[in-house]
């Protein structure tokens, strides 16, 4: 039978025949069976991703509307004869469109091998070995073991298993966890949701463990057959709509302008071809066509910088949310704590030393196999038991609603169910309490129930973890054990556990917060034990919710709650996942940290989700980054990583709708008077790529210290009203050159338009100096790059006009007292921006705060 295509309810096939030629359920596929199946059934993706070859990618960049009419333009040239004009379009066309396409494409490329170096992995037997290696390696007839915290790396039928639950939500909508056994199903179960012997592609392992063998992958899965309905594109985020927001304003400036110059040479009886490569040229002057190339590559720069700090960035994006971020949410284990637990008490009800506690917490650490803890290590670590005659027969695994696991278990005597989790939810399901060992047992009344819970909280407050110890006996012939038996239980007592703040943890705190980040705990946790932690770290406590007063409040009402708290405790992930979302509500950018199977909801829903190398594969896959260190120095770092690289963006951002705003405005104002064009189309060009090359390696620049102290998002009203304030003194100085042009230097048409040229180049690129810092440009250096290129690009303006190739682009050399009157007005110009630059920030933090309490800068 052809296993990649096996019509229907494949899971009803007798497993020999759903078993190929040259796998072995024990020993799986040798290296070189697996290698032939690779290239048959190819990579174990939903679609197989291949890449373009890189002529079509290049092709691709000629889409742009503006390159179009661009090379119309060039080509109706070339038709009325102008053979000149054609050759300097089509040529500085294919510079920007190569130079584009060779920066983002190196930039993807980098990013690429990033995520890469992060994707999720199974286990797999090959030549009878465990072996790791990428989903996208599995092949059919692979036999895979999977465990706990696991993604299903294909479809496939269970082997082996043990108390093995899977989550498939994904695929059925069933909220639940479903137990999956090996073996036959009747023949009418023909629907997904009733093969119990089969696991599916993308689903989560909640619990257990299992050895399975891979039948379909990837398009010929179940999950593949619908890959376009599930992985639609996630939602922009505030970045993205931020860039779009800015393109659409950009571009009706352009629309406007380009309008009104055709509408002036129109009315001048201008020639018309003239008049249209004017003002298209005037159009991509306008445009920032050099936007997305920054954007890829500052991000991509971001990300190796990132991979340097030990994050792995798998959205690129992501960098400047986490720049953005103004909260942290994260859960108290392994971030705030060492991770590295010890028991250090088991008592019984009445506070004393109970090794009968020890006992059941061991026999029920021991014999659970479903989602292991740190606290079942510990337990497992303190002391070794003697198991003696004692077997496991059944189990209901730990989830997070009931918070407690129970096995059931028997030593051919009599047959226990010993169940072990959350104290308050122990206490809640016990009638009895020991007293002294298991022969004396007390009812639990009012008096006892208040002792009992005296223990444990005095326990918690001490900063101890607490583990309630509780079992019942059950009949010999109970075969099963479900949760409806976790009734009428004897409490044994506690187990407590410490875990110890980590000692970096205060002092990246600190740098968070003095950074504009502000630290919201969400734990399982009681409140007296995380109020301890954080009494250590020197975290105030400003407010706490629990999960029982998040579920009893509306979305409403709780938007208004998390305001004001900063420590969530006793909450599942559910009510976890709803305090994201409520800060979200609220405007702020929220990133969350998180590395379990119940931390994948919340890791979706954050603008930012971090997880750790150690992480679970569900947890892996739902994060935006990966730290590779399980320190928030890391994550301190990574955020003023993000910030450099938003700052780097918005130079650029700034630059070219200030200066480039200014010198097309000046090029539409000055069609009202002049007989002739103000700069030729090719000039235009020229000029433009000039200022292009100048800033690509605006990526490479440092950020101003200040600049990276703060939370920033991409702010419209910002950029609009920065470049109405510069733009307009870019204009006044155009103005002045054309008249020392045209009344003290009497020039013509060509000396005219070279004059300019040279002028709005030299004046637009050496303004980067000023505009790229918010501060003094004295004591803010640039990268040497940026100034070499910058000085260049001057140098080559200056130089142009004395060269032939600069009477292909209708220069002339000036007179010598234009350059005086150049360098004095590049001077004023220079010092005259930096005035209204400092004057513009100084108004803007009075006028409008760049981050607002409750709504961090977002664009509105």
């Amino acid at each position: 039978m052809s296993i990649d295509r096996t019509p229907g309810a494949w899971w009803l096939a007798p497993l020999p025949a759903l078993t190929p030629e040259g796998a072995d359920k024990a020993i799986g596929l040798s290296e070189a069976e697996a290698a032939v199946r690779l290239a048959r059934y190819g990579p174990n993706l939903f679609r197989e991703r291949k890449d373009k070859p890189l002529l079509l990618q290049y092709l691709n960049r000629f889409k742009n509307p503006l390159v179009l009419i661009l090379l119309v333009a060039s080509a109706v040239s070339a038709a009325t004869g102008e053979a000149a004009n054609f050759l300097i379009i089509s040529s500085i066309v294919l510079l920007s469109v190569t130079l584009d396409f060779v920066q983002e494409y190196r930039a993807g490329a980098a990013a690429e091998k990033l995520r890469q170096s992060v994707s999720v992995r199974a286990t797999v037997i090959r030549d009878g070995k465990p072996l790791e290696m990428p989903v996208t390696q599995v092949v059919p007839g692979d036999v895979a073991l999977i465990s706990a915290g696991d993604l299903i790396p294909a479809d496939g039928r269970v082997l082996e298993a043990h108390d093995f639950f899977v989550k498939q939500a994904l695929l059925t909508g069933e909220s639940y966890p479903v137990e999956k056994r090996p073996g036959a199903l009747p023949e009418t179960a023909t629907e997904l949701e009733e093969a119990t012997n089969a696991v599916f592609m993308g689903t989560s392992v909640i619990s257990g463990s299992a050895r399975m063998l891979v039948i379909k992958t990837g398009a010929a899965t179940a999950i593949g057959a619908i890959a376009d309905s599930i992985s639609r594109q996630s939602p922009p985020t505030s970045f993205e709509l931020g860039t779009r927001r800015f393109g659409m304003l950009i571009m009706r400036l352009t629309v406007l302008m380009v309008m009104f110059v055709l509408l002036v040479n129109t009315v001048f009886h201008k020639p018309w071809l003239e008049s249209f490569l004017f003002a298209v040229a005037l159009a991509v002057g306008l445009t920032p066509e050099l936007l997305p190339m920054i954007v890829s590559v500052t991000l991509a720069r971001g990300a190796l910088r990132m991979a340097k700090q030990h994050m792995i960035v798998k959205r690129m994006t992501a960098i400047q949310d986490l720049g953005s971020m103004d909260i942290l949410c994260t859960d108290k284990t392994g971030t705030l704590t060492e991770a590295s637990i010890q028991m250090e008490r088991h008592v019984d009800a009445h506070g004393r030393p109970s090794e009968r506690v020890l006992e059941l917490a061991y026999f029920n650490s021991y014999f659970e196999t479903g989602l292991k803890s740190p606290l079942d290590d510990a337990i497992l670590g303190h002391e070794h038991i003697d198991i003696g005659q004692w077997r496991k027969i059944d189990e209901v695994p730990f989830d997070f609603e009931r918070r407690r696991v129970s096995v059931l278990i028997e030593n051919g005597a009599t047959r226990w169910l010993v169940v072990k989790g959350a104290p308050d939810e122990i206490v809640g399901l016990c009638t009895h309490y020991e007293v002294e060992g298991a022969a004396r047992q007390k009812p639990i009344d009012e008096t006892a129930l208040v002792n009992i819970r005296g223990q444990y909280h005095t326990l918690e407050e001490e900063g101890l973890r607490v583990l309630g110890i509780a079992w019942r006996q059950v009949g010999p012939d109970r075969p099963h054990a479900v949760v409806s038996d976790e009734t009428e239980l004897v409490l044994a007592g506690f187990a407590a556990f410490l875990d110890p703040p980590k000692e970096s943890a205060a002092s990246a705190l600190l740098a968070l917060k003095d950074a504009g980040v502000a630290i919201k705990i969400v734990t399982g946790d009681s409140e007296l034990v995380t109020r301890h932690v954080c009494a250590q770290l020197q975290i105030p406590v400003i407010g706490m919710l629990t999960g029982k007063e998040i579920a009893s409040v509306d979305d409403h009402a709780l938007r208004a709650r998390v305001e004001t708290a900063n420590l969530f405790c006793r909450i599942n992930p559910a009510e976890k996942n709803r305090v994201i979302l409520a800060l979200k509500a609220r405007g702020h950018v929220v990133g969350y940290l998180g590395d379990g199977i119940n931390d994948a909801p919340s890791l979706h829903s954050a603008d930012v989700g971090l997880s750790v190398d150690s992480a679970v594969d569900v947890a892996k896959e739902a994060a935006d980054m990966i730290l590779l260190q399980q320190d928030l120095h890391v994550l301190h770092a990574g955020v003023l990583e993000g910030r450099r690289t938003f700052g780097n963006i918005m130079k650029y951002i700034l630059m070219g709708t200030s200066s480039n705003f200014g010198n097309m405005f000046s090029m539409a104002g000055s069609s009202l008077f002049l007989p002739f064009l103000p700069m030729l189309p090719t000039q235009i060009l020229l000029n433009n790529i000039l200022y292009d090359i100048s800033e690509v390696p605006i990526p490479l620049d440092k950020v101003d210290a200040k600049e990276t102290s703060y939370p920033r998002v991409l702010d419209l009203h910002f950029i609009r009203n920065f470049m109405l304030v510069i733009g307009p003194i870019s204009s006044v100085f155009d103005f002045l050159t054309f008249y020392l042009l045209l009344v003290v230097l009497q020039a013509d048409a060509k000396l005219f338009q070279t004059g300019w040229f040279v002028e709005s180049l030299c004046t637009q690129v050496l303004v980067i100096f000023i505009i790229r810092t918010s501060g003094n440009p004295l004591k803010s250096r640039a990268h040497p790059w940026l100034t070499a290129t910058s000085l260049a690009v001057v140098g080559i303006a200056v130089a142009l006009p004395f060269t032939p190739i600069g009477r292909y682009f209708g220069l002339v050399p000036p007179p010598a007292r234009f350059y005086f009157l150049l360098g004095a007005m590049v001077l004023l110009y220079l010092f005259v921006v930096e005035v209204a630059k400092q004057g513009f920030y100084r108004w803007y933090s009075t006028a409008k705060p760049i981050v607002q309490p409750g709504n961090s800068g977002r664009i509105t």
